[in-house]
């Protein structure tokens, strides 16, 4: 009878966990526990994943030796890239040490050099594929022509200190991913770069990033490209070598090209039209006046839906003026005619300097003359450091951004809505212009009461809104039959008070270095990383640039803690769990005599 209930009670068993197994299969839920629900994707990253048909292939090359807070970035990496696996099984990812010795790694590395090569290269045809690789298998140092393919594209190793057994050694990690998906390849970010910041503060930051990062990379690889971005020349823009880095960074995601308002002069309306037909516009760093037709064409491109990045410097003034003999030259007012626009808009960018003890430094050339040239490094007041306040999604969780001779913005009353992206330090403050601009002034220790309730001076506004038409209730410079006075829908634009925020240095050899990479102090600012996400947001209408406000909090150990309380920390990381088992055990022991002595 006995054995009868059992066999009962085990088919009834596995009866119920069949069709347990065949709910969960029906039924996909996954429970998120954490307190900042880390691992709980956005619909947004979930709409783009669902997506991908074919293997999303990721390769990670975070893997290695290197201390706790790197191990945490790579289980932080590895937890979130199962959590997209789980939710498309076409995701594959591998974590791959670039620099590894085992057996059968002389292959994979070759093979990895090969692929670095093809990152930023088209396909090349059967006989030059095979020349590449026939040139890849001379190569007798393979560690080092992966860390030269590495930093070529841009992916730029970190170097470690690594303890073991009271030894330390020095390691190089690659914190750097690449996404490909059939023809295409992206790479990614793993850590980001914050100045003056701990490996901790950073890692924190980085983890804090991490789904923006992939879901970006996956967007890019697996959509089409469909917006259009107009780089606008004719008016004294900056040159294409020095945004080089920008328009290659663009066009990863977007279409980029020229549009020279030179034909507004002869033919306005067929030059709007045109124009019409790109989604973003990119006014760099102009120095010539715009003629009102030129304005109008704008104006019309804007109100018809074209959304407008604005670099405008109001005054005129280049570094490059200084590097005289007398080190010194005038400031003057930049007059491009384009005052009357922005009021209408809802800002105004005033003819003055931004003077910002919060500033970055430059290198100058000191010793005398004949000997060999020695740099010293000086804080340039009038190259603000700026540090973004603002919690939105544009510059949320951004490195300092490097401004040079940068005006301050009025935000004007009116219906559109302003948001302050960037603005100076506390301690700064406006300069007139005309002044003159001399270098003597590194060696000015100014004063912080100068400075004080004078500064969080805007430098980048964003303005969204109906927008009314400059020319409302005015005559229009040239007839056009599809003219509106007021934008038909919503529209949004940026006006940033500097034109060298998109510029990137040029290195010895005149080839574009990474925007925001100062070549003569060694130091990288968030300037790419906030135009970026400026182009981004103007024309992401799937609302991807908003997972960067998602914020995660990593129980990082604080080692300075630790070691002030070196022996409380070990007792209570390594004997207090020996105790807590001891008394387990001791009471387990006694319970167990106690029943069985009966």
């Amino acid at each position: 009878m006995k054995r009868k209930s059992d066999i009962k009670n085990l088919l009834i068993t596995i009866i119920v966990l069949i069709v347990i197994n065949i709910a969960g299969s029906a039924i996909f839920k996954r429970f998120d526990l954490t307190h900042d629900k880390r691992y709980t994707l956005s619909g947004t990253s979930l709409g783009i994943i669902k997506k991908a048909g074919e293997p999303l292939i990721v390769d990670v090359y975070l893997d290695g030796q290197f201390p706790g807070e790197f191990k945490k970035l790579q289980t932080e990496t590895q937890q979130l890239l199962e959590e997209f696996k789980a939710y498309n099984s076409s995701i594959v990812f591998n974590f791959i040490n670039p620099l590894d010795d085992s057996e059968g790694s002389e292959t994979a590395k070759r093979d990895l050099i090969y692929k670095l090569y093809r990152l930023n290269n088209p396909v090349p045809s059967p006989k030059i594929e095979a020349e590449i690789k026939a040139s890849i298998n001379k190569v007798t140092n393979l560690d080092e022509a992966i860390v030269n393919s590495f930093q070529g594209n841009g992916m730029t190793p970190a170097s470690v200190t690594v303890e073991d057994k009271g030894k330390q050694s020095e390691e190089v990690i690659f914190p750097w991913a690449i996404a490909t998906y059939g023809a295409r390849s992206v790479k990614i970010p793993l850590l980001k770069n914050f100045m003056g910041a701990s490996t901790a503060e950073k890692v924190n930051g980085s983890v804090q990033h991490l789904e923006y990062a992939f879901a970006n990379a996956f967007n890019t690889v697996i959509n089409a490209k469909e917006k259009k971005i107009a780089v606008i020349k004719g008016n004294g823009e900056m040159p294409d070598q020095l945004m080089a880095d920008f328009i290659k960074n663009v066009r990863e995601n977007y279409y980029i090209g020229t549009f020279t308002l030179d034909s507004v002069a002869k033919k306005p309306n067929e030059s709007l039209e045109y124009l019409k037909k790109y989604d973003l516009a990119v006014i760099a760093k102009p120095t010539e006046k715009f003629t009102d037709e030129e304005k109008e064409v704008l104006d019309q491109f804007i109100l018809n839906g074209g959304k407008t990045i604005w670099l405008i410097d109001q005054v005129n003034m280049e570094m490059d003026s200084l590097y005289n003999d007398a080190g010194a030259t005038l400031a003057y007012p930049n007059d491009l005619n384009l005052n009357d626009l922005f009021f209408k808009y809802g800002v105004r960018i005033n003819p003055n300097l931004v003077k910002d003890l919060m500033a970055t430094p430059i290198a100058l050339a000191t010793g005398e003359k004949g000997s060999a040239a020695q740099y010293t490094q000086y804080p340039w007041f009038y190259s603000p450091l700026v540090y973004p306040t603002s919690k939105h999604p544009i510059v949320s969780n951004l490195d300092g951004i490097k401004f040079e001779f940068a005006s301050g913005i009025d935000v004007l009353k009116n219906d559109i809505r302003k948001t302050v992206l960037l603005q100076s330090s506390p301690y700064s403050k406006l300069i007139g212009a005309p002044v003159q601009v001399n270098l003597d002034m590194v060696t000015e220790r100014p004063e912080q009461s100068e400075f004080t309730g004078k500064g969080n001076i805007p430098v980048a506004v964003l303005l969204e809104g109906k927008f009314h038409s400059v020319y409302e209730n005015r005559v229009l410079p040239f007839a056009d039959k599809s003219y509106i006075p007021q934008a038909r829908k919503e529209n949004k634009m940026i006006v940033i008070s500097d034109g060298d925020v998109i510029k990137n240095d040029l290195d010895k050899n005149f080839q574009p270095m990474e925007l925001g990479y100062d070549k003569w102090t060694n130091k990288l600012y968030g300037n790419k990383e906030f135009l970026m996400n400026c182009v981004n947001y103007l024309l992401d209408d799937s609302g991807l640039i908003n997972i960067r406000n998602k914020q995660v909090n990593l129980p990082i150990l604080d080692k300075e803690k630790v070691y002030a309380n070196y022996t409380v920390s070990q007792f209570i990381t390594v004997g207090l769990p020996i105790v807590i088992l001891a008394i387990f055990g001791l009471v387990f022991v006694l319970l167990r005599k106690r029943k069985y002595a009966r």
